[in-house]
């Protein structure tokens, strides 16, 4: 009779355990589109500037030093550099929770029991021999070992600790598009420095220039060729020059700076050499085919590693509705006297047990952590085509702005060079009364704004070259 009952239970038990692993409830999925054009605009071939590393790339030694510093002691690198150290712990934790948990215990004590209670009752009223009492108060003395283990019947640590280390595989790859954007945005500083130190010169050159018209302004006053109005127009010309100067020291003292933190020291002159600047051609670039992105841009690959990791989180919350089996276990010597715990078997215990549980009834947390997992994982399919298509629009505008930029520059320097012969002939038509002094302002004017044009032109060009290399996935390996 008992067997049956037992029975019975026992197939309750598991048709139970049956109806609640039959019952998870159903998602709306989304898997990732991976396809990305078969090429760029004039561009076929498969070569690829991404796997050139950064020294080779970049040929200015001053630059290399400052981006080898920066490699070193940027604050927010290393800091990176820590998070994937918690990553790759967290992989030893969820690693360890599949395997058996055993552990050493050990502990003293002593207990009363009352007269009046109910072991102190049953222990008086038995009939113990002489000198076999049972001590009063009651120490108790045990040593032993102890062991869990959860089955991983549903591979859910199992899927767990691959999260974990896809998740720290993720990190890794953050860190690597962290340099490519340190690299980038140390580059673009110092090529802006360059920039503005070569303004600073033709500031200086204009100054010069302007100075000397202004002294010949004044002998023609003298003479009452012009009046004092055109004395007073070249002298605000000059201040204007003048002020202009010490603006652009203040962006020189700035960019010095970004550059100082981002190479993780305290403010200190960089070095340099900027009359190079002028002399600094844009290398070819090669962009090769979009699917290769996918392989060397590491934000896109952070993003693949995400998914995959968001993928793995939707089994691990789906497991949570089946049935774990957990066994425990023990072994362990126990006495009231410390001489009695060598004493075996008499002093010997052990134990053996396993239990099978899932959720039946009132399920509304693990549903909710299963939708909520199943909405991240969506959210990272999301995250994955974008980040594709940013970089391929990054590319695309970066390869566009190359080819305007050159053509752009060769315009600037024959405007340039116009210009500048300009000055010399209104200044030659103005000593021989042909020309207004009006005419020779705005040929100054615009020759000063020309050249500035140019060297921003040149700086536009030198960072279309440093963001086509970031853009392809360059600068990390």
């Amino acid at each position: 009779m008992h067997k049956k009952l037992i029975y019975k239970f026992l197939g309750v038990v598991c048709l139970s355990l049956a109806f609640s692993a039959c019952t998870t409830p159903s998602l709306m999925t989304k898997t990732e589109n991976r396809a990305v054009p078969a090429r760029y605009i004039n561009s076929q071939d498969t070569t690829n500037t991404a796997k050139v590393r950064w020294q080779q790339y970049f040929t200015d030694p001053n630059l290399n030093a400052l981006i080898d510093t920066a490699l070193k002691n940027n604050q927010e690198l290393n800091i990176t550099l820590q998070e994937i150290q918690i990553a790759r712990n967290e992989v030893r934790a969820r690693t360890g929770e599949y395997l058996p948990f055993i552990g050493l215990q050990g502990g003293a004590g002593v207990e009363k029991a009352g007269r009046y209670t109910f072991r102190g009752a049953t222990e008086a009223s038995t009939d113990i021999e002489p000198d076999k009492e049972m001590p009063d108060p009651f120490p108790d003395f045990m040593i032993g070992a102890f062991a869990s283990w959860e089955v991983d019947i549903w591979h859910k640590l199992r899927n767990a600790k691959k999260s974990a280390l896809t998740r720290y595989m993720s990190s890794v790859q953050g860190r690597n598009f962290m340099v490519t954007n340190l690299i980038a945005e140390i580059a673009t500083s110092y090529y802006e420095l360059l920039a503005l130190d070569n303004q600073l010169d033709i500031v200086k050159q204009n100054i010069e220039i302007q100075s000397n018209a202004l002294e010949i302004v004044r002998l023609q006053k003298t003479a009452t060729r012009v009046t004092e109005l055109a004395v007073r127009r070249f002298e605000a010309q000059v201040l204007n020059t003048r002020s202009l100067q010490y603006n652009i020291q203040q962006r020189i003292t700035e960019a010095e700076n970004r550059i100082n933190f981002l190479v993780g020291r305290f403010p200190q002159p960089v070095q340099r050499n900027s009359q190079s600047f002028n002399d600094l051609v844009p290398d070819s670039i090669y962009a090769g085919i979009p699917s290769q992105l996918l392989e060397n841009r590491p934000d896109v690959k952070q993003a693949e590693l995400d998914l995959a990791a968001a993928k793995l989180d939707v089994k691990v919350a789906k497991a949570n509705f089946y049935p774990s089996l957990r066994i425990t276990g023990g072994i362990g010597l126990r006495a009231f006297d410390p001489s009695y715990l060598l004493k075996t078997p008499e002093s010997m215990l052990f134990s053996l047990a396993g239990d099978l549980a899932a959720p039946l009834i009132n399920r509304n947390a693990i549903k909710a952590a299963y939708y909520s997992a199943n909405a991240r994982q969506i959210q990272a399919v999301y995250n994955y085509q974008r980040t594709i298509l940013n970089a391929y629009i990054e590319v695309a505008n970066q390869l566009s702005n190359i080819n305007n930029m050159g053509q752009s520059y060769e315009l600037k320097a024959q405007e340039v060079e116009a210009l500048t012969q300009s000055i010399t002939i209104s200044n030659n038509l103005f000593r021989s009364a042909r020309a207004d002094y009006m005419e020779v302002l705005l040929t100054q004017r615009d020759a000063l704004e020309s050249r500035f044009d140019l060297v921003e032109t040149k700086m536009q060009q030198l960072n279309a070259m440093v963001n086509i290399y970031r853009a392809l996935g360059g600068g990390w390996y």
